[in-house]
């Protein structure tokens, strides 16, 4: 003993004192250890202990627990020493009173010497009584040794009965419990094979997909399982089956969402062999590894010592996060993911470089990335676990759910997250108890009844557990109360769910269009405040009203009736929900359009509407999928034929066929016979979208239907038809967007968040900026991005955040790769927060998928466009010229004239942008540089050549070369010289009120200050007439079209894949289609015949044999695709073979009714599916009638894939005829008005080509000339055109239009298919060319349609 306890302490101390020793413990530990301790004991000399130490010794003996019994319970050989002491002490004693009397004796005895006989006799008498009391003394000592044996085994036969029954209680505890769970381990034993099959399964191949899914390849695993008779649990669970539910709490404590399919991330996260790589746009699991992780280590690509700290992780066993990796991982990183580990003795090491690293079985590595839909090659796929961990709207909904009570009913969430915490704290402590007694039981040794520290251990186990459960039955049931309360805000979190993905799905519309989860959950959280300070705000309002109303009724006495409870207070839960999701709806929107484009407002505000309608029922998917693809027909054979084909083009036909098939809309094909009448005034209205429906349709149609027949028959008021829906179905707010208001946007900035500008070409916020900085009195360091200027702006930063100025990086997609920099110096800085309150970080980039999302989720995104208009235009380039320049020209009339022609010619060039290919073929960036710079020529050449104005000088350096620099199509170049000639001649000069279109509205106002000019600028109208442009009303017809089509088919791109009502899949539909095509698509051409057949021909190698040969042989590597992966995508959709990257995009094609891109390599095209696939065949069939029956009287020069090659070999043929130089010929074109069916001859030069159209105008047959194109009429046929190739090249007349011929709608093709084939010479009728160049006309082989 170190100490010894008190009661054997005592004995000792006595015991040394009859020593005549130090009575300490000690001196006892040293006395007692002598190897003769027992035989001093026993030798020692009893008949002289000194009265000192016996005086000592009465202080110890005469204590009450100086008794054997009592020493006994502690130690048997102190008891022994007790009992030797007591007795030393009674002896002496005894020995004390004893001695006078022998001294008496002794003297007695000599006296009585010599009576020695009778003293002998005394003696023996003596000897016997002495003997028996020896004997009596042994007696006692043995009797009181028994006694003292049979009552400590008395005590502990209690004792054991004691334990016994707490043994038994305590355990009956767990009997029922422990019975159960036996029960179903022996059920879960039996299905552990089919379960760890499955469960193996998923962890391995699961992790990256979505709920739906996983779902799927769980429900096939299973029934395959069940098909091989391999035992599995009913109802398996991959997450109840790997993880504990005590593991799922702290999971979900430490900020893991707690719906099913985060947890099956964290269990394949967890327990996974590989480490996991998470994909993690929204930064949950970030989140969760950091809090689940205590001593993490934190790092990124980035950072140049991010092996060194992984060396440090790897050697300590620390957790170790590599956070925001792009798609490329680093090389020095692969032997942690391949777990390249060597044991060496009992190390274990792994080669980190050069560097052998010890290795810590307790390291942990996780990997995620902020890419939304990462493409991961196999090398990397099979080192790592992928686990998706992007937001899913059950989750999110919970913790919104969250949000909203914390918000509304904060005694309540904080109770719930308390109960949370509690019943998580006591099921572990069950947990940690049963395997406390589980782990006693087990290393128990001999009797349980023995283990006196097992007894205790359960005892107290049984009465934690008792009152563990009895918490968590009361936790338990506050709980669902509570949950029954929260559940009641359910319909906020739902709405606020929705609106997040409709945010997140619009990053797939524009890169640059990343919202955060963080950032949308701090919007929430406003909204519920500030739309609790508005409610209140409203219900003051209606009892002012109220008190108002009552004081009129009274008389007029305002005398205060009292607290009526006008605040609010007593609002119901409903009525607050609806407040909630209203304001938080709207503030959705605005916060979204501050950094959307213009054209992309609208699409927000209808997906807006969409998603909330389709929650709650009110959009049928068939109806839906309609309005977002229209109809699409492959086969024509069995469609009704159409009644009206002068009213209804073929498309228009195919979308009433398909749309008379909805059940709301039976009988609407039938109508147009009907009423014919009528649907030609409705379709001819300026509004369709808002005039009555003819007949019983415009009662019997809701607003969504009345939008399909718009969709079916007027695509081009579409858009506007959207906007009247989302009007009228969540508020004129919603199609109405905030206007721009850069102070707001620095309100609601902070040091930590960057403000990025989207660009828009022409126009450059730097003014804006630093506008702002002068009225709130900071101080702007600028820099354009670009070579070398990182260093600039490092410094520019640095000296930023320690003086708090404002920095403007401007231009970033010019240095996208200091993109990543920028990110970790932000990053940096946000960490540390070592910035100045000041401080601000401007940024300007155009839209670049390379932007790093971790900037583009934290910043503040302002998108930046140039007013959409004529008029906003020029006041804008008048507001950027200065009084002193507008003064400093001295041909002062003729300058300020001339500059409002160009300013009008400046905003003309822009806004022609809107009419798509009939504007510009390619959209060009002019912008307020090449205006300023026009000015300064224009002022500069007016004051050097003051009498005679050098036109010639000054149009060329406008038109050709400034604005002309940015050309770089020779048929926009025409278009720009047309405008240049019209605007800058002596007649913009000398006339009066000079007109600058065919429009009496717009012309040159009377020369004035610039004011004046400003003044007439304002009194144009808003809107732009297509005439201004000099272009047919028609173009805004397309150009809305266009509009119409974009939004729709992006909408529709946006829709996840489900079910539709009639429980017909997407793949069941994509299946279908590809059976039907399959059956419909022409057969290839066998080559060797096709080249027999045109060998048999009179001239085998004439250039068009050559040219039918190439087309057949380019048809057919179209024909074996089309069949090849038509074949390969029915396998794939019923499961048989892979999906491939390039079979899943055939499959969203064909499922959006789009044209596969693997299908446009032979010949481009923009037109829909179905018209594509007729459109071929029709193609098949003219080469095959050319290889049976020889050349065609009249050429379908759409029919070619190379129309070019066929033009070539017609001059070739004319060419080798002729004896003449191929490039001596040029083509002169006859048009023939004859049907192509009643021309019955081939021309003896060249050929007659059928199947062209006209864009931009009509082929006038009375004047055999071009015309203006009739109302609504977007693209006309072109009568069949003699191509025919003559010698010498004539000058065309001047009422000639050199119209260019394109292959399809997208005039300038590709670079490696431009679509531009020919010049053709039109009569360009009444009017002059520039009258067509304007106009944008051209000729087509094909449409869009």
């Amino acid at each position: 003993y170190a100490s010894p306890p008190p009661a054997v302490e005592m004995v000792l101390n006595a015991v040394m004192l009859l020593f005549q020793l130090k009575p300490d413990w000690a001196t006892a530990k040293k006395k007692i250890g002598e190897p003769d301790f027992l035989k001093q004991i026993k030798s020692f000399d009893k008949d002289n202990v000194p009265q000192k130490a016996l005086t000592k010794l009465k202080g110890i003996t005469k204590r009450a627990d100086f008794t054997s019994e009592n020493v006994r319970t502690k130690s048997l050989a102190a008891a022994a020493l007790c009992t030797w002491v007591l007795a030393i002490e009674l002896y002496s004693g005894v020995a004390r009173e004893v001695a006078p009397k022998r001294e008496k004796l002794k003297g007695a005895m000599d006296k009585l010497a010599a009576a020695q006989s009778s003293l002998k006799a005394a003696e023996e008498e003596l000897a016997v009584v002495i003997a028996k009391v020896e004997e009596l003394n042994d007696k006692y000592t043995t009797s009181v040794n028994q006694k003292n044996a049979l009552r400590q085994e008395a005590e502990n036969l209690e004792n054991k009965l004691d334990r016994a029954d707490k043994l038994v209680s305590g355990l009956s505890g767990e009997r029922v419990r422990w019975e159960a769970s036996i029960g179903t381990f022996d059920r879960l034993m039996h299905d552990l094979v089919g379960d760890a099959l499955v469960a193996a399964s998923f962890l391995s191949y699961a992790g990256p997909f979505d709920t739906i899914y996983r779902e799927a390849l769980v429900k096939q695993w299973l029934e395959s399982t069940r098909s091989n008779e391999v035992p599995f649990s009913e109802g398996f669970n991959f997450a109840n089956f790997l993880a504990k539910p005590t593991d799922v709490r702290n999971w979900s404590l430490a900020g893991l969402p707690s719906d099913n399919f985060s947890v099956e991330n964290g269990v394949i996260t967890t327990r996974g062999r590989r480490w996991p790589l998470m994909i993690d746009p929204q930064g949950q699991a970030n989140k969760w590894i950091r809090n689940a992780n205590k001593d993490i280590v934190v790092c990124t690509l980035k950072m140049p010592d991010f092996v060194r700290k992984l060396e440090t992780a790897l050697q300590l066993g620390q957790a170790y996060l590599l956070q925001d990796v792009e798609e490329e991982l680093d090389p020095s990183i692969e032997p942690v993911l391949t777990k390249s580990i060597i044991k060496m003795g009992n190390r274990k090491i792994i080669k980190l470089g050069d560097k052998e690293i010890d290795y810590a079985d307790e390291f942990k590595f996780y990997i995620t990335t902020k890419l939304g839909n990462p493409h991961y090659t196999p090398e990397v796929s099979t080192k790592v676990t992928l686990v998706n961990f992007s937001v899913k709207q059950e989750g999110l909904e919970a913790q919104l759910l969250g949000e909203v009570v914390r918000q509304e009913e904060p005694k309540l969430e904080k109770q719930k997250s308390e109960l949370v915490i509690k019943v998580a704290e006591g099921k572990n402590s069950l947990v940690e108890l049963e395997n406390s007694i589980l782990k006693s039981l087990a290393e128990a040794k001999g009797s349980l009844l023995e283990d006196e520290d097992l007894v205790e251990t359960l005892a107290v186990s049984k009465k934690t557990s008792e009152e563990v459960t009895h918490q968590l039955e009361v936790a338990e049931q506050t709980e669902i109360q509570i949950d029954a309360t929260r559940q009641g805000y359910r319909p906020v979190s739902i709405r606020a769910g929705i609106l997040y993905f409709v945010l997140n799905d619009l990053a797939r519309v524009d890169p640059m269009y990343q919202f955060s989860l963080e950032a949308y959950k701090e919007l929430f959280n406003n909204s519920i405040v500030r739309s609790r300070s508005k409610e209140r705000a409203a219900a003051a309002a209606a009892a002012a009203a109220a008190a108002a109303d009552r004081d009129l009724r009274d008389g007029g006495d305002g005398a205060d009736k009292g607290d009526n409870g006008g605040s609010g207070d007593g609002a119901d839960l409903e009525s607050r929900i609806r407040e909630i999701n209203d304001f938080h709806t709207y503030a959705v929107y605005a916060y979204a359009c501050r950094g959307l484009f213009e054209r992309h407002k609208i699409l927000l505000s209808l997906q807006i509407a969409i998603k909330t309608m389709q929650h709650d029922g009110k959009l049928p998917k068939d109806e839906l999928d309609f309005l977002l693809r229209g109809g699409t027909v492959v086969d024509r054979s069995n469609q009704k034929p159409n009644p009206a084909k002068d009213m209804l083009d073929a498309t228009q036909w195919d979308n009433i066929t398909e749309l008379d098939k909805l059940s709301v809309f039976n009988g609407i094909a039938g109508s147009f016979e009907q009423n014919r009448r009528e649907w030609g005034k409705w379709m001819l209205s300026s509004a369709p979208e808002q005039d009555s429906l003819p007949g019983e349709w415009d009662n019997k149609l809701t607003e969504l239907q009345r939008m399909l027949i718009v969709r079916a028959l007027r695509v081009d008021r579409c858009l506007n038809a959207c906007t009247n829906f989302v009007a009228n179905n969540m508020g004129s707010e919603f199609v109405e967007p905030p206007p721009f208001n850069l102070k707001e946007v620095f309100d609601t900035s902070s040091p930590s968040a960057p403000i990025i500008f989207v660009l828009s070409p022409g126009v450059d916020p730097t003014k804006q900026v630093y506008a702002l900085a002068e009225q709130m009195g900071r101080k702007v360091g600028d820099c354009s991005l670009g070579q070398g200027q990182a260093p600039v702006a490092t410094k520019l930063i640095n000296d930023g955040l320690a003086q708090g100025n404002w920095v403007f990086l401007a231009n970033c997609h010019l240095a996208v790769s200091w993109l990543p920099a920028l990110e970790k110096i932000i990053e940096d800085y946000c960490e540390t927060k070592t910035f100045h309150r000041n401080y601000r970080l401007w940024l300007s980039s155009s839209p670049t998928p390379k932007f790093p999302l971790a900037i583009l989720q934290k910043a503040i995104k302002q998108t930046t466009e140039p007013p959409k208009g004529l008029k906003p235009n020029m006041i804008r380039l008048y507001n950027l010229i200065s009084d002193e320049d507008y003064a400093r020209c001295e041909q002062g009339s003729k300058y300020r004239k001339l500059l409002f022609c160009l300013s009008w010619f400046h905003s003309l060039l822009l806004e022609r942008r809107k009419f798509k290919s009939l504007g510009w073929n390619i959209p060009y960036e002019f912008n307020d540089s090449d205006f300023q710079i026009c000015e300064n020529i224009l002022a500069m050449y007016l004051d050097e050549y003051p009498d005679n104005t050098p036109w010639d000088a000054i149009k060329y350096l406008i038109a050709q070369a400034n604005y002309g620099g940015r050309i770089t199509d020779d048929w926009d170049r025409r278009l720009c010289n047309s405008y240049i000639d019209q605007f800058f001649c002596d007649e913009a000069i000398d006339t009066d009120n000079f007109r600058l279109s065919e429009l009496d509205t717009y012309f040159i106002p009377d020369d004035g200050d610039m004011r004046a000019y400003k003044d007439y600028i304002g009194s144009l109208p808003l809107d732009d007439h297509p005439g201004c442009f000099g272009q047919h009303p028609n173009a805004d017809i397309a150009s809305m079209m266009t509009n119409s089509k974009d939004i729709l088919a992006t909408v529709a791109s946006l829709q996840p894949r489900v079910l539709s009502a009639e429980g017909e899949s997407d793949d069941d539909k994509v299946l279908a289609m590809a059976r039907d095509l399959a059956s419909k698509v022409p057969k290839p051409f066998d080559t060797y015949e096709a080249k027999q057949v045109v060998a048999s021909r009179s001239e085998p190698n004439a250039p068009l044999s050559s040219v039918l040969l190439q087309e057949i042989d380019r048809y057919n590597v179209l024909l074996y695709e089309i069949r090849e992966s038509l074949a390969g995508l029915e396998s794939g959709v019923q499961g048989f073979t892979l999906i491939t990257a390039e079979l899943e995009e055939i499959y969203s094609a064909m499922l959006a009714g789009q044209v596969p891109p693997a299908w446009g390599k032979c010949y481009p095209s923009t037109k829909p599916l179905g018209s594509w696939v007729r459109d071929l065949i029709d193609r098949i069939d003219f080469v095959t009638e050319w290889l049976e029956k020889g050349p065609p009287k009249v050429f379908w020069l759409g029919a070619f894939t190379y129309p070019t090659g066929f033009l070539t070999a017609l001059l070739q043929t004319t060419a080798r005829k002729n004896g003449v130089s191929i490039d001596s010929l040029s083509w002169e074109f006859t048009v023939n008005l004859n049907d192509r069916s009643a021309i019955s001859q081939a021309p003896s030069t060249g050929a007659f080509i059928y199947g062209m159209f006209i864009e931009g105008a009509r082929w006038d047959y009375q004047a055999n000339s071009l015309t203006d194109a009739n109302p609504m009429e977007l693209v006309a046929d072109m009568p069949v055109v003699h191509f025919k190739p003559v010698e010498g090249k004539k000058k065309p007349n001047n009422r000639t239009y050199f119209c260019p011929l394109y292959l399809y709608p997208v005039r300038t093709g590709t670079r490696e298919r431009p679509s531009f084939v020919v010049g053709v010479n039109l009569d360009s009728g009444a009017v002059e060319p520039d009258f067509w160049v304007k106009r944008g006309t051209a000729l087509l082989l094909a449409t869009g349609e």
